[in-house]
């Protein structure tokens, strides 16, 4: 038996907490609603995120000092402020399961942006992956019934794609700079929050109401879903290859859409059923997965 080298075991344990937090997270998103705007919340969520993050930098003492300014900027733009942004507002109308699992087509389109970013040229295996996800994000929008709001699905399906960009920009930067993973989880959430809490003060929105539940929610996005699995994740997006890292993370929407079922009642169609099995396929597809164990 095979024993994983060190780091890439620390990565497998921060991808399962990250999907665990994550996935829970997707409830809470859909339960803060009730109590304040989406943008109102996502800024503050990311902005005490930030926060809670540069005391770990100090904490650690580890340096302040920001990575490269503008490819920081543009990882915080793509995976804190449009990511979260348009998936908070997807839920307005949207289920918190079904939103997951369109913002979980991020491998999807991270395959093709890492072919225009990174120069990872899709083989026909990939091409292979692509249409079975692409058929089965079919299944889970079902156009053809006009279920749901076709505003929530098209916001869910960017998020998706911003995260995809944030993924591969990641990528990019710990290829050519090497940063410190936390701290560069903190400079671009800060900048992503801060893009964030612009866009609150200037979108008109209800008040927040400060309320026992309101701040429970916020403190599990802020202190787990916002700072400790991001800071998860950019280790998973270190140690592992984009692809293998983007596609492991399907295990959030699928945990997703079992508590939204159980907790908030949203039971998914026959269609999303096959929908969620095609996309796994696809992405599982696009990894290689079962290639690569075949050889060995």
């Amino acid at each position: 038996m095979t024993t994983l080298p060190s780091p890439q075991r620390g990565a497998l344990f921060a991808l399962i907490g990250t999907i665990l937090i994550w996935a829970y997270s997707w409830v809470v998103m859909k339960q803060v609603l009730a109590y304040a705007g989406p943008f109102h919340f996502a800024a503050l969520r990311y902005l005490l995120g930030a926060g809670v993050l540069f005391v770990a930098l100090l904490l650690s003492r580890q340096s302040l000092r920001p990575p490269p300014l503008l490819p920081t900027l543009m990882i915080g733009l793509c995976q804190t402020a449009a990511f979260q942004g348009l998936e908070q507002w997807a839920l307005m109308d949207g289920g918190a399961g079904h939103v997951a699992l369109l913002a979980y087509t991020m491998p999807f389109w991270a395959v093709f942006l890492a072919w225009l970013v990174l120069g990872d040229r899709p083989t026909a295996r990939h091409w292979v992956g692509v249409a079975l996800a692409a058929i089965g994000l079919v299944c889970i929008i079902e156009p053809w019934h006009a279920l749901g709001s076709a505003l929530s699905t098209t916001l869910a399906i960017a998020g998706g794609a911003a995260w995809a960009a944030g993924t591969v920009l990641s990528k990019r930067m710990f290829q050519r700079h090497a940063p410190s993973v936390l701290n560069l989880t903190a400079w671009q959430m800060l900048l992503g929050g801060m893009a964030l809490g612009v866009l609150a003060l200037v979108t008109p929105e209800r008040a927040i109401e400060w309320s026992g539940a309101f701040i429970a929610g916020l403190a599990y996005s802020v202190l787990l879903a916002s700072s400790l699995a991001w800071w998860l994740w950019s280790i998973v997006l270190q140690r592992l290859p984009t692809t293998v890292a983007s596609v492991s993370s399907l295990g959030v929407p699928i945990v997703s859409v079992m508590l939204a079922w159980l907790i908030l009642h949203e039971r998914p169609s026959v269609m999303e059923w096959v929908g969620i099995v095609l996309v796994l396929l696809g992405l599982l597809t696009i990894s290689g997965v079962g290639r690569r164990r075949a050889v060995r």
